[in-house]
Parts: structure tokens; C-alpha cells; sequence
């Protein structure tokens, strides 16, 4: 996983490098927090272009850090959705709460 963060604009972008199911996703969601608390962002980004499968921990996890986000008064936003992931995230409802600015479909 890549980690991005431009302090001018206040954007933290995560580049997930991996299928993301029960078995990476407590990764992820450390690793996100961690970096979340620690820039204390005004956005932030999931970059999802190497990202091929993602199920249901996936959509929790995702949905889990746009509430931290919201709290803390930023955005989140996901890029680079595939196709598959986008057609998931469109059928769970969480692109009608996190915007996704560029699928690839």
C-alpha cells in the first residue's frame, strides 16, 4: 500500500496495492487510521486502480473511514474503480455517500 500526502492541499491519497477481503482489510484499516490521525487530512483519496476483488469487509472498511473522515470534518472520495468494484459499490449504495471521481468502466 502507497501512502500520498500533500500537506498544500491537505490531501492524503492511499494507493491499495491488493485484493481487499477479510484477510487484508484489518491491514488496510490500521495502516489508513494511522495515517488519517496522524495528517489529519482534508481529503482524502482510495486509490483503487490495483485493486481487483473486494468483498463485503471491504465495503465496511471503506464506509468505516469515511464516517472517521466526516467526523473530523474532511472528504473521502475513491479514484481508479474497476468496473466490478464500481458495479459493487453501486449495488451496496456506498457510491450514493462516497463519491467515486473516476471509474473505469
Amino acid at each position: 500500500m502507497n501512502i500520498e500526502y500533500d500537506n498544500k492541499d491537505k490531501l492524503l491519497t492511499i494507493k491499495i496495492n491488493e485484493e481487499i477481503d477479510h484477510h487484508a482489510v484489518e491491514k488496510i484499516r490500521r495502516r489508513a487510521d494511522y495515517e488519517i490521525q496522524r495528517y489529519m487530512p482534508k481529503r482524502v483519496v482510495f486509490d483503487f486502480n490495483n485493486v481487483s476483488f473486494m468483498d463485503s469487509s471491504g465495503i465496511g472498511m471503506v464506509v468505516g473511514r469515511y464516517k472517521l473522515i466526516s467526523m473530523l470534518g474532511g472528504e473521502l472520495s475513491m479514484i481508479n474503480v474497476k468496473e466490478n468494484l464500481y458495479k459493487i459499490l453501486k449495488m451496496s449504495g456506498v457510491s450514493n455517500i462516497i463519491p467515486i471521481k473516476e471509474a473505469k468502466i
